[in-house]
């Protein structure tokens, strides 16, 4: 059974249960088996500067879960209630359905793929702020 399978450049770092791991000098591709690992890319990491947004502040927590710096059991009910907030906001197909998956992956505990599925939705929050 394959987990989450990740592809690294050259150079690239992730975070792996709190441990900072570089990749050599050529792309790589790895599993990580282990169900309940909290891996984190670097370069896909929000600087909490940034997390000014609704959508950004639940990458934001999902992130900080991913890196350690949160227990899951005591935001969860919080990031789904956020996310359930989202949804009533962002109603647009494409929105519901990144929206679902992430709050899936929440309750699921694969936090990765709810950060990963919302912050697709990221260009989509900033253009409809820009518009207010």
């Amino acid at each position: 059974m394959v987990g989450l399978v990740l592809k690294l450049g050259p150079k690239e770092r992730v975070l792996v249960n709190g441990a900072v791991l570089e990749n050599g000098a050529r792309r790589s591709r790895f599993s990580i088996i282990t169900p309940s690992a909290n891996v984190l890319r670097l370069k896909d990491a929000i600087h909490p500067d940034a997390a000014n947004t609704p959508l950004g502040r639940v990458c934001f927590q999902l992130q900080l879960i991913l890196a350690g710096s949160s227990d899951s059991k005591v935001v969860i009910g919080q990031i789904d209630g956020q996310i359930l907030e989202l949804a009533r906001i962002l109603v647009d197909p494409l929105c519901q359905e990144h929206l679902t998956a992430a709050r899936q992956a929440v309750v699921q505990g694969k936090f990765y793929n709810a950060m990963k599925s919302l912050k697709i939705l990221l260009p989509f929050e900033r253009a409809l702020l820009a518009r207010v």
